[in-house]
């Protein structure tokens, strides 16, 4: 099955309730760092416990907390009222514009 980021982004809203305790932008940005660090925390025991070997169940646990923070993400954009697709163009822009000035490496927002 074939998705736009803008697709998913509209279909993963609809399943949020959006009654949390506190805004929505602040529940979904707390929500997608855990599901960022909940990815690393499994890349670490892919190392820790695997010796680097990507097993299948090793595989589709990383890739099911990449979806949680998916979600998570495309939330926030949703929130700031921008389509994923547009963040994920003016991503590449910026990273092709480093990529061209030879900034890649380095710190700070502003390379």
């Amino acid at each position: 099955m074939e998705m736009t980021l803008n697709a998913y982004q509209g279909a993963a809203i609809k399943t949020s309730n959006r009654d949390y305790g506190i805004p929505p932008i602040a529940y979904f940005a707390l929500g997608l760092s855990g599901e960022a660090g909940e990815a690393a925390e499994k890349v670490k025991k892919l190392f820790r416990d695997d010796k680097g070997v990507i097993s299948g169940d090793r595989r589709d646990a990383i890739v099911g907390e990449l979806g949680d923070a998916l979600w998570y993400l495309s939330a926030v954009a949703y929130e700031l009222g921008v389509d994923l697709d547009d963040v994920a163009r003016k991503n590449l822009e910026k990273i092709e514009s480093r990529t061209r000035r030879g900034v890649r490496g380095g710190e700070g927002d502003n390379r």
